[in-house]
C-alpha cells in the first residue's frame, strides 16, 4: 500500500467530509493519515473520531488516521493531498444571498455560483481560497490540490491567481447526471437496459454549472440524434423516471434541458436549477416560471432542516448509536489521486485552466473539459469550441468570473460592483441594481479587502 498524507480544509464537513471516508478505506491501494482543519475545531474533532469508526466498517480493506489539527498550516505540513470544502460564511449569510434579491423581483434556483448570490458567496469566499492558496505555497507546495466548494469555477481561478503552479482542479458532479438521463434514454428508447454511466463516452465543454456535450456515444455509437428524439418525446411533459418532477428540491423534469437543446442543438449538461440561472432570466421570472420549466427554487430553510438532521446522524455516528455503513458514493476524487500518484491512468470531466483545450474561450480562465490524470500530471483534452450562440452565453459568465476574482483579490469594490449590474438575473434598472448590491454587499464587506499573495 501507498501511504500519504492528506489534508482536509473544511473539516468539520458533514457531506463531502463522509464521503471521502467511505471511498477511502474502500481503496486497497491507499493508507496513510488525514489532518482534518477547520474554524469550528469541535466539528472536526467530531469527524476525525467517525473517520477512525470508518475502519472498521464491513468492507472496509485500508486504514487510515484522522486527527482533527488547530491551524492551517499544521493540516498543510507535509501534505501529500489537500481537500478543500469550505461553506464560506454561514446559513444565515446563504439566505441574504438567495432571499434578498427577491425584494427586487429577482429569483434564484441555487444562489451559490452565479447572480447576486454567488456573487456574494464569492466576496466571502476568494480572500478565503487565497489565504488557503499561499499557505499551501509555503506549506506543501507539490500536494495535489482538489477543491469542491463553490462557486467553483472563481475559487479554482483564485488558487491559480494566487499560486500558478498549483497542482489544482475543481471536482464537480453535474455531468454524472446527464450521463444518467443519458441511460435513461437507452432504457425509454428500448436501445440499452443495462449500460453504466462509465459507458457514456462525452465532450464537455463550458465552465461549471453551465456545462455543455456537442458528442455523446454508447458503444461507439451516436447519441445525439437519439437525444433529439428523446428531448421531442418529453419536451412538453418533462422526462420523469419515477414519482414526480419536484420529490426533491433537486430533482427536475429536465425541461429546461430539453429546451436549450431544441434552442441550440447542443446538450445542456448541468442541472436546470443551475443552468437557468445561467440563463438571462428565461426560466427565472418568478417562482411560477420555474414550476412551469419543472424544477424547484432552493430555500436555504431546506438547507438549514437539512443541516439539523446531518448533525443528528453525525452525532449517533459519534455516540456510537449507529454503525458506519460503506455505501456507493459515485465520486472519483480517489481515482484521481491513484492516478496523479503513478497509480494508472484516470479520465473525466474537469474545471482547470484553459490552456487551448477550449477554443473560443479566454486563455488562463477556468474552464470544465475533460481530462487525462496521470503520474505526469493533469492533461487537458482537446475539447473543440461551442457553438457561436452557446459561446456568447458562456463567455459573459467567464468574463463576468475572471472581473470578479480580479476585483476580490484587489479589495475593488466597485469592480465587483460593475460584476454584479452584469449579471444575466439582475434585470433591473441601474440605480436598483446599484441599490440592491450595496444592501447586500453590506452584510459582507467584513469577508472584503485585498487578499494574501
Amino acid at each position: 500500500m501507498e501511504k500519504i498524507n492528506i489534508a482536509y480544509i473544511g473539516g468539520g464537513s458533514r457531506g463531502w467530509a463522509r464521503i471521502l471516508m467511505n471511498d477511502l478505506v474502500k481503496e486497497e491501494s491507499l493508507t496513510g493519515n488525514v489532518k482534518l482543519y477547520d474554524i469550528d475545531h469541535e466539528s472536526a474533532y467530531i469527524n476525525a473520531k467517525i473517520g477512525n469508526l470508518y475502519n472498521t466498517a464491513d468492507g472496509a480493506v485500508s486504514t487510515w488516521n484522522y486527527k482533527a489539527v488547530p491551524s492551517l498550516d499544521e493540516a498543510l505540513a507535509r501534505a501529500d493531498v489537500v481537500i478543500i470544502s469550505i461553506l464560506p460564511g454561514t446559513l444565515d449569510h446563504m439566505e441574504n444571498d438567495v432571499h434578498y434579491p427577491e425584494k427586487f423581483g429577482i429569483y434564484q434556483s441555487v444562489g451559490d455560483s452565479v447572480g447576486p448570490g454567488g456573487i456574494m458567496r464569492s466576496v466571502r469566499a476568494i480572500p478565503m481560497y487565497a489565504h488557503i492558496a499561499a499557505s499551501i505555497r509555503k506549506n506543501c507546495p507539490k500536494a495535489i490540490v482538489i477543491s469542491y466548494a463553490n462557486p467553483m469555477t472563481v475559487l479554482t481561478r483564485t488558487l491559480f491567481s494566487i499560486f500558478p503552479e498549483i497542482r489544482a482542479f475543481g471536482c464537480c458532479h453535474e455531468v454524472f447526471g446527464t450521463q444518467r438521463l443519458l441511460i435513461n434514454m437507452l432504457k425509454d428508447m428500448g436501445i440499452s437496459d443495462n449500460a453504466q454511466r462509465h459507458d457514456i463516452n462525452v465532450n464537455v465543454l463550458g465552465i461549471n454549472h453551465f456545462t455543455w456535450l456537442n458528442k455523446a456515444e454508447y458503444k461507439g455509437n451516436d447519441l445525439i440524434p437519439v437525444y433529439k428524439k428523446f428531448v421531442e418525446k418529453y419536451y412538453k411533459t418533462g422526462y420523469i423516471k419515477e414519482g414526480t418532477w419536484n420529490k426533491t428540491v433537486f430533482s427536475s423534469g429536465s425541461r429546461v434541458k430539453f429546451d436549450l437543446f431544441r434552442q441550440y442543438g447542443i446538450i445542456a449538461a448541468a442541472g436546470d436549477r443551475h443552468l437557468a440561472e445561467n440563463c438571462p432570466g428565461w426560466y427565472l421570472k418568478n417562482p411560477e416560471t420555474a414550476t412551469k420549466w419543472m424544477f424547484s427554487l432552493t430555500p436555504v430553510s431546506f438547507r438549514k432542516n437539512q443541516l439539523i438532521e446531518r448533525i443528528d446522524e453525525t452525532m449517533k455516528l459519534y455516540n456510537d448509536e449507529e454503525p458506519v455503513k460503506l455505501k456507493e458514493t459515485g465520486e472519483e476524487g480517489v481515482q484521481m489521486i491513484k492516478a496523479l500518484m503513478g497509480m494508472g491512468q484516470f479520465s473525466s470531466n474537469v474545471n482547470t485552466t484553459n490552456k487551448g483545450q477550449h477554443e473560443g474561450l479566454p486563455l488562463g480562465a477556468v474552464v470544465e473539459t475533460n481530462a487525462l490524470f496521470s503520474k505526469e500530471g493533469i492533461q487537458a483534452v482537446e475539447a473543440g469550441r461551442l457553438p457561436r450562440d452557446v459561446e456568447n452565453l458562456v463567455l459573459r459568465q467567464v468574463n463576468n468570473q475572471e472581473s470578479l476574482v480580479e476585483a476580490c483579490l484587489a479589495g475593488d469594490r466597485n469592480g465587483v460592483q460593475k460584476v454584479f449590474l452584469n449579471d444575466p438575473l439582475v434585470h433591473l434598472t441601474k440605480q436598483d441594481g446599484i441599490k440592491l448590491f450595496n444592501e447586500m454587499f453590506e452584510q459582507n464587506k467584513e469577508f472584503f479587502g485585498g487578499a494574501d499573495r
